[in-house]
């Protein structure tokens, strides 16, 4: 019966981390978005928020995939491709969630950049939030 109760704290604490990565993250993107809010713009505090849990997904699931699929063009860059990547994920993001518009390539670019830099404050990634801790070990019980 213990190590049940156990299992149940340990799902919260989980829980409790996942959603303070993502508040960190969402503030993230607040913060980058005030900076550059001549060419970023976020309608509302759950707008921020539909774009953090987004490029979780993303970040996480799809840039995988388009990171090895341009695997050349990457190392002919010398990893500058990568750049151009982050800028168009925040494109597609700011066509798919309403109340967050980029006016261009560069400001997407330039977002891309500054909320990286931001999240490594706060100690996040949008990675991060979806992700298991690197120093936890499975659980063995269910």
């Amino acid at each position: 019966m213990e190590n049940l109760s156990l299992h149940q704290d340990s799902i919260t604490f989980k829980s409790m981390r996942v959603i303070l990565r993502l508040f960190l993250y969402t503030c993230a993107v607040l913060i980058t978005a005030w900076i550059l809010r001549r060419g970023v713009h976020v309608e509302n505090f759950a707008t921020a928020i539909m774009v953090a849990i987004a490029l979780a997904i993303i970040n996480t699931f799809i840039r995988p995939v388009l990171v090895f699929l341009t695997i050349p063009v990457t190392l002919v860059t010398l990893g500058f491709f990568l750049l151009v990547i982050n800028g168009l994920i925040i494109m597609l993001i700011g066509r798919i969630i309403p109340g967050f518009t980029v006016d261009g390539f560069w400001w997407a670019l330039l977002f891309s950049i500054i909320l990286s830099i931001i999240a490594s404050f706060f100690g996040t990634s949008s990675t991060t939030i979806v992700r298991r801790n690197e120093h936890e070990k499975p659980s063995d019980t269910i």
